[in-house]
């Protein structure tokens, strides 16, 4: 492709001579002949220190946002914004071949993603997904790291998703990926907001950060769906009042679709979904207040698409689960679940929601992030502490900070509260106690990792799939009976 085309977009401050560039890439370890080399600024590394050693790796260009003297270099305003284009560029622009829906929010961006999805199939309309438990082009599956890609792989999966002759795409958008800008030049049809409560501090610092990085998907929205439940969320209804904004609650009337009636058990939720001279009837097979929030906000994000109300509603009735989301591993003799949650709130909306269908004793195992926001710990200590009978202190993702030392920075507040505990650092190991402990009707709830098959050790990635363990446990369970 030639570098004019890549550029297109962007806003140039030199003169270049045209030239065809094979690939483009802001990473070292990625440069090929002819290709274009991007200089990002990053927290460790700055990009434009690799300048000319990636011209002498056999780059055609250098996108930089400082002068660096060299003859190949273009200079623009972001390099990060740039990157995002030109991968945009390098894969014919398919984004804006597709109708997209972006999710951003604290808690419920995945649910609510997967559920637009299985919407979208009740009613014949295949999709791509990209978010954190899994990409997807039709039926599809693809692994990520990310719950927003990088912008070169994101724009493979879109030019892929338009190739197979798909229209429509669902996305999990993250502030950090707002921040970071690996969204430039795109623009989504429709974008809903679940919730923001504290979390990617390390990051963000403050949470007027973390608001406005998330406040950029309806920057470039057509329509916006929001929860005015949370408090943030009356702040994005009332920032973005002159846009296309459909609202809705479970509690508040004034909001354009209000759950009413709304019944609970074990497995599900039961409401009306209450819109102006509407009523549909849903049956959401997941449990819990949050799950109504995430069914509304994926309803109606299919409503802002000019999707039938009441197809949209009707279509909630048969959704599929999500792995790592509220997911029973066993049923008998005794529970099991796994969840994601991995923050406070996201902690108290699962347990809130499995607390009353529990019979016998309720078992908690979790543990805290290393290396990320510490405040957010105690918080998630309070949650836990609100609702089990017995809590298992393990780790979480240590990364390089002592486990042992995390675990200790909470277990204190299970002491002065007087709930029993035990604390293994090995994840693993505490799984296993935890399910020889299991009586009959007893539950335990698994959280933290949800859909992940992995831990980070001391800076290195190991597997542990939970979904595995519990298995293989059962197995020998069910044998020795």
């Amino acid at each position: 492709m030639l570098l004019s085309e890549l550029l297109k977009g962007i806003r140039i401050f030199s003169d270049y001579e045209d030239r065809e560039i094979t690939d483009v890439t802001d990473k070292t370890q990625a440069i090929s002949e002819g290709c274009a080399f991007v200089c990002v600024v990053g927290a460790r590394f700055d990009g434009h220190t690799f300048a000319q050693k990636a011209i002498e790796q056999g780059a055609k260009a250098v996108i930089v946002s400082k002068d660096m003297g060299l003859k190949e270099q273009i200079l623009v305003e972001n390099p990060r914004e740039a990157y995002a284009i030109m991968c945009k560029n390098l894969n014919d622009c398919a984004v804006d071949k597709l109708t997209l829906i972006g999710i951003t929010g604290t808690n419920g961006k995945t649910t609510t993603a997967f559920v637009v999805k299985d919407i979208l199939l009740s009613l014949g309309i295949r999709s791509g997904l990209i978010g954190t438990v899994k990409n997807m082009v039709g039926d599809k599956e693809f692994h990520t790291e990310l719950t927003t890609p990088d912008p070169y792989d994101m724009h493979k999966l879109f030019k892929m998703m338009v190739d197979d002759g798909i229209e429509y795409c669902v996305m999990e958008t993250s502030s950090q990926a707002f921040h970071q800008m690996r969204l430039a030049g795109i623009h989504f049809k429709t974008g809903v907001f679940t919730n923001l409560t504290q979390d990617h501090l390390d990051y963000h610092k403050t949470m007027e950060n973390y608001f406005d990085a998330k406040c950029i998907l309806f920057e470039n929205s057509r329509n916006i769906v929001v929860n005015t439940d949370d408090s943030y969320g009356k702040i994005v209804a009332q920032r973005y009042k002159d846009k296309n904004l459909i609202t809705f609650s479970a509690k508040n009337d004034d909001a354009d679709f209000t759950a009413k009636n709304i019944n609970f058990t074990h497995n599900s939720v039961k409401f009306l979904m209450v819109g102006k001279g509407s009523i549909n009837r849903v049956n959401f097979p997941m449990p819990g207040e949050y799950s109504v929030h995430n069914a509304m906000g994926a309803a109606l994000a299919c409503v802002a698409l000019d999707i039938d109300e009441s197809a949209a509603a009707n279509a909630l009735n048969n959704v599929k689960g999500v792995k790592g989301r509220c997911e029973i591993l066993v049923k008998e003799p005794f529970t099991v679940i796994c969840d994601y949650a991995h923050t406070g709130d996201g902690l108290e909306n699962v347990l809130s929601s499995l607390r009353p269908f529990v019979q016998g004793r309720f078992m908690v195992l979790f543990g805290c992030a290393g290396e990320r926001d510490k405040t957010k710990r105690i918080a998630m200590a309070e949650a836990v502490a609100k609702y089990a009978d017995f809590v298992v202190l393990t780790s979480d993702n240590p990364r390089k900070e002592d486990p042992q030392s995390i675990i200790d920075s909470v277990k204190g507040y299970f002491e002065d509260k007087n709930i029993p505990y035990i604390a293994e650092v090995d994840r693993r190991k505490a799984i296993n106690i935890a399910l020889d402990m299991l009586q009959y009707n007893e539950t335990l709830i698994l959280c933290g990792k949800g859909h992940e098959d992995y831990q980070v050790l001391n800076g290195i990635t190991v597997y542990l799939d939970e979904h595995e363990i519990v298995a293989k446990f059962m197995d020998k369970y069910n044998k020795g009976k």
